[in-house]
């Protein structure tokens, strides 16, 4: 197939740093073109693919003119290419505008809030031939299913790239990894920790606003002793899976409804469970009693630390290889590619 992949140009493919939207396109290229498909991926100039790259954006991307330029660039290149078999979008809907009415194939999918009235209009212009996915089905819960409608697909992880750890010492600590921020449950982490007497490893990027610093201020940096509590700072790939590796497992105490946490899948892939609050996809990614805990309250994540014996660190594993993998996640969008073409 020729497929165009888009992506906003606001970090490369994939990213030096921080962001999972770009690793997940990143992922999909590499492995289509494996597939022997046709790929071009339009996408920031820094970008490193194995698909054909078309570079667009316009820097600093902040402000109304910017981001009209950059709409045009995108919707430029899409017209030129209208003689795809199919387009798959992962940047903004609006970028599809200019095809939107021809009956070429579409893909949208999303990994955080659904713009609602914008996917109304865009589904009143396109018709059938427009279809989207979402990393959760808590992202798009209530939505139509089916050819035109939603499918949950999940975000993939490189499992290849993250050895998994069978077994840990006994007193292997607890992690936490994300922004550093109230909502994410940091403080929530702490706590739960200090009642299981456990110790806490946090890893991740502190968030700079006001808001913020000083919640790093009150609620992390007083707990932060470089033993019961450790911060490690931001980490990169490699650092990440040294971490994931030896805890007994990521606390995910979210306080908000998270549209998946890549995280999870990449504990899983080291074998390690993952303790989580009921909220978004948690209990999507989450198998309670097979491979971690889906709880309600930070007493019952204390509970859960205790009976993480229960837990085989290979089922984590396999979950994860079977259900996060690159494989089966292009299996699933190759599965709606050809629907969408029918």
């Amino acid at each position: 197939m020729r497929i165009v992949l888009t992506a906003d140009p606001y970090l490369p493919v994939p990213p030096t740093g921080y962001g999972g939207i770009e690793r997940v396109v990143a992922l999909l290229a590499d492995e289509l073109v494996a597939r022997g498909h046709l790929v071009t991926l339009i996408a920031h100039p820094a970008s490193r693919t194995r698909a054909t790259l078309v570079p667009y954006g316009v820097p600093p991307h902040t402000g109304g003119a910017a981001r009209a330029r950059e709409l045009l660039q995108v919707g430029r290149a899409l017209w030129s290419r209208r003689e795809a078999d199919l387009v798959h979008s992962f940047g903004r809907l609006a970028a599809l505008a200019p095809i939107l009415p021809l009956a070429l194939p579409k893909l949208q999918s999303y990994q955080r809030a659904v713009p609602w009235r914008g996917v109304a209009r865009a589904s009143w212009l396109a018709g059938r031939s427009l279809a989207f996915t979402g990393c959760s089905t808590s992202l798009h819960a209530g939505a139509r299913s089916g050819k035109g409608g939603w499918h949950t697909v999940f975000n993939p992880v490189d499992t290849a790239r993250l050895a998994p750890a069978m077994q840990v010492s006994a007193d292997a600590p607890l992690m936490f990894l994300g922004r550093l921020e109230a909502i994410k449950g940091v403080h929530d982490a702490i706590a739960i920790a200090r009642a299981a007497r456990r110790r806490l490893v946090i890893a991740g990027n502190r968030v700079t606003s006001a808001e913020g610093a000083a919640y790093f201020a009150t609620a992390i940096a007083p707990a932060i002793d470089g033993h019961a509590v450790q911060y490690v700072g931001e980490v990169d790939d490699e650092q990440k899976a040294h971490w994931l590796r030896q805890a007994a497992a990521l606390l995910m105490p979210i306080h908000w409804d998270e549209p998946f946490g890549i995280v999870m899948a990449e504990a899983l892939a080291c074998g390690t469970p993952v303790i989580g609050y009921r909220r978004g996809s948690v209990p999507e990614v989450v198998r309670h009693g097979q491979t971690g805990f889906v709880c309600d309250s930070q007493a019952s994540a204390v509970a859960c630390v205790a009976d993480l014996r229960q837990i085989d660190r290979g089922a984590c594993r396999a979950d994860a290889e079977a259900r996060f993998g690159v494989a089966p996640v292009v299996d699933a969008y190759e599965r709606i590619y050809a629907e969408l073409r029918r």
